[in-house]
């Protein structure tokens, strides 16, 4: 993972009984290592590459994945179980191989992998509590990976709020 840019801004907004208050915006762009074909957890690699998000009390996160072959998604944080099977399904539900699939220049996983990708879409907008993402107990950020070799992968996080 590497972080390719980084920018934060703050500008002053009038609450009401408050005053000025500053509210803050970030926004990098992660860049996630190479990984093969299926779901794949990573919240903690996202959020590691998010440090001043611990400065936002309220707010909202938004991460974008810059690819039309790979997809982000919100489930299942602790049985590999479930991104085995998240796997499974699409591979019956998107086939690779199919004779109605017309772009098929980039190989046979390509098109199903832009079908895959946009079932489940490119982006996850999630509120921010006390500087973290408020997931539920069990949720947990994926990585979709519809391609044999996508490559790495690049997210635009922008996170906005209130500093605590």
């Amino acid at each position: 993972m590497s972080l390719e840019t980084h920018r934060r801004v703050r500008s002053p907004v009038r609450l009401a009984g408050v005053g000025y208050r500053e509210p803050m915006w970030v926004q990098r762009t992660i860049r996630l290592e190479p990984r093969p074909r299926g779901f794949h957890l990573v919240t903690a690699e996202v959020l590691d590459a998010l440090p001043d998000l611990q400065e936002i009390s309220v707010g909202i996160l938004h991460l974008l994945i810059q690819h039309t072959s790979a997809s982000l998604a919100l489930s299942e944080n602790a049985s590999p179980q479930v991104r085995r099977d998240f796997e499974s399904w699409f591979d019956r539900a998107v086939p690779e191989g199919a004779p109605y699939w017309t772009h098929i220049l980039e190989g046979e996983d390509d098109m199903p992998a832009h079908i895959k990708a946009a079932l489940l879409g490119p982006s996850l907008t999630l509120p921010l509590s006390d500087g973290r993402p408020a997931l539920g107990t069990w949720q947990g950020i994926y990585l979709c990976e519809h391609r044999d070799r996508g490559g790495p992968r690049s997210l635009v996080a922008t996170a906005w709020g209130d500093p605590g």
